[in-house]
């Protein structure tokens, strides 16, 4: 399958109702279970509980040292009012200076401890925050690994990418921002509304005021903005999903001339992302300076009431300069955890998509006793196979056969008759709806996964190479190789023919999408990594259609020594191929029509006979 054709079902895919972004979107706007989202991501935090007390009780007295500042300057101004009064009324000598620089060094002090505070306490949540993203993205790495591929086929890669970077993002920017200035917030408002009610409880009513008209201007905007917040991460999800999807078929794009409609479909999901984004930060963006306008006019009322109150000599002049500071001090932390609020709901949504992918089912469990076998000898049969994608849709119509140990054994057959995906059941990648794949007398599903799938090796037409060295990708066939080993299983594979004229030989990098070697010096190079692997069963899909003739019967040489008493499963399109294959499955429709020898099925001018003797009619055509 092409690249382009692969991009075109990923985003059928994406935009049908199964768990890609497209069906993501057509949900609600806002996290579905905000309480239960948050109880979880909690509970992530109980490793840290030692941590968190540190944090909290650094946070508090920060703010409590930081609170008590305004009333020591209260004292300070009225000791400077009364002395300059003093003066002019000739009662005293003027201004205590003495008495200014005491309050003036406890006030460094105080501030100086409340920074010292501060800094412990974000410095030690910045560490837990960075530790819960770190565990996120290993639950995260880990369940990948456990994930049934049905699950991948209807996701696509920039989704889950999207999720694992994206959203863990906005996790762990919550945690290390917003958390400790939660509980510095809420401290300083508890100490604040205290050191008011000590000063004045009139002036402290008309302040409390302002909290009504908070709150009501908090609900409105948090409310229009959460379900915006939502689609935000999903739509961002979509974009990764097209980017990635574009620029690793590039190629393709430009040879078709798609480029237009490629900035199309772009320009489409990025307009609602920009919309949603927009959204969403506009209203974020006018809580702070709603907020501002709410608390400057209880500010002019305090100072209107303080000033009355003064002149009635009810309080003093200083604790009208402290109470001022106080409202301000008040006022701001409502302002920051009204903010924060906002900035929850975004969590919320980013950890409720990081929860739905971990809550994902896993691969069906594997046996608590499973099968262990020391020589496994390559017996394989399948027992009236039923399977289908889709458990409606079966494609797959009770397969049969039964293949001795050494055979080598060719799947035949037209496209979609079902080849590829036995290997996939026989490799377990997917469960049979009913029926049995046995190895060795031994159904499959009493093997662990890594049992079964260390005994096959396996070389597809769709080559994969990761960005490391020529050697690194051969090794990952057997990870404790010797260089020797891999230079011999690349001297079979005829590696070593073509790796000396690259730069650096087997040290050569190859780049994330593998594009410095060409496609059929990838196919060899996954060739030599099956050949070092030594399975005792060969899985060849289609193994040499990237390569030259030549390097071809090359490669036909390597492969019938490496099948050499081991049972192999041959899938191919070129039938000139398969001749010497000791059994031919003849496939069509997920039934086998035929099986035998390539001479046998020959003479019996059936269904294999018309599908070998097409691909010469249509060179005939040509």
């Amino acid at each position: 399958m092409s690249q382009q054709d692969k991009a075109v079902n990923r985003r059928m895919k994406r935009g049908g109702g199964g768990h890609g972004p497209g069906g993501m979107m057509m949900g609600g706007g806002k996290a579905k279970n905000f309480k239960g989202t948050i109880k979880r991501l909690l509970s992530y935090l109980k490793a840290y509980r030692a941590s968190f007390i540190i944090v909290i009780t650094f946070a508090i007295a920060s703010a409590a040292f930081a609170i008590y500042g305004p009333k020591l300057l209260g004292k300070a101004t009225t000791k400077i009012f009364e002395g300059v009064m003093g003066k002019i009324s000739g009662a005293s000598a003027g201004v205590d200076f003495t008495y200014i620089g005491r309050i003036i060094l406890i006030l460094i002090g105080l501030y100086g401890l409340s920074a010292l505070f501060s800094y412990i306490q974000r410095f030690i949540m910045t560490g837990v925050s960075m530790k819960v993203s770190y565990k996120m993205r290993k639950d995260i790495s880990e369940k990948i690994n456990k994930m049934p591929l049905r699950y991948f086929d209807g996701t696509n890669h920039g989704e889950v990418l999207s999720r694992i970077t994206n959203d863990v993002d906005t996790v762990n920017q919550t945690l290390n921002q917003s958390l400790s200035q939660i509980i510095t917030s809420a401290t300083t408002v508890i100490g604040v509304l205290v050191m008011m009610i000590s000063i004045s409880g009139w002036m402290t009513l008309v302040a409390l005021c302002i909290i009504p008209v908070s709150m009501v201007v908090v609900m409105f905007i948090v409310k229009r903005s959460q379900k915006y917040f939502k689609k935000q991460q999903d739509y961002l999800g979509n974009v990764n999903g097209h980017i990635e999807e574009m620029y690793g078929g590039h190629l393709i794009i430009k040879a078709f001339n798609c480029e237009k409609k490629s900035v199309e479909e772009f320009d489409e999901m990025n307009d609602k992302l920009y919309g949603t984004a927009w959204k969403s930060q506009f209203l974020s963006s006018l809580m702070m300076p709603v907020m501002n306008i709410v608390g400057n006019i209880g500010y002019v009322a305090v100072c209107v009431l303080g000033g009355a109150l003064a002149a009635k000599r009810t309080i003093e002049i200083g604790d009208i300069q402290a109470f001022i500071q106080y409202v301000r001090n008040f006022t701001q932390p409502i302002s920051q955890l009204a903010n924060i609020s906002n900035v929850l709901q975004q969590t919320a949504a980013a950890a409720e998509r990081v929860f739905e992918f971990l809550d994902e089912s896993d691969e069906i469990a594997e046996s608590t006793e499973p099968v262990k076998l020391d020589d496994v000898k390559g017996h394989v049969e399948f027992k009236n196979v039923h399977f289908g994608y889709k458990e409606d849709t079966i494609i797959v119509n009770d397969f049969s056969a039964e293949i001795q140990p050494g055979q080598k054994v060719a799947i035949v057959g037209p496209t979609g008759a079902g080849k590829t995906t036995m290997v996939k059941l026989l490799m377990r990648f997917y469960d049979v709806n009913s029926g049995a794949i046995l190895v060795d007398g031994e159904d499959i599903r009493e093997f662990t996964r890594n049992d079964l799938r260390s005994q096959f090796g396996m070389v597809l037409q769709d080559t994969w190479l990761y960005n490391g060295t020529i050697m690194e990708n051969i090794r990952y066939g057997r990870l404790d190789a010797t260089d020797e080993e891999v230079i011999e299983a690349a001297k079979a594979a005829h590696v070593d023919s073509f790796v000396h004229m690259l730069p650096d030989g087997y040290n050569m990098i190859l780049n994330e999408e593998a594009s410095n070697v060409s496609q059929g010096q990838k196919q060899l190079i996954t060739i030599a990594r099956a050949i070092l692997s030594n399975p005792k069963i060969l899985i060849l899909d289609e193994a040499t259609s990237s390569v030259d003739t030549r390097t071809e019967v090359q490669i036909q040489k390597a492969m019938n020594n490496l099948m050499q008493d081991r049972t192999s499963f041959i899938i191919a399109h070129r039938l000139s191929t398969i001749r010497d294959a000791d059994v031919i499955l003849v496939m069509n429709n997920g039934d086998i029509v035929e099986q035998g020898a390539h001479e046998e099925l020959l003479e019996k001018k059936g269904f294999y006979a018309n599908l070998y003797n097409s691909q010469f009619e249509e060179q005939q055509v040509c």
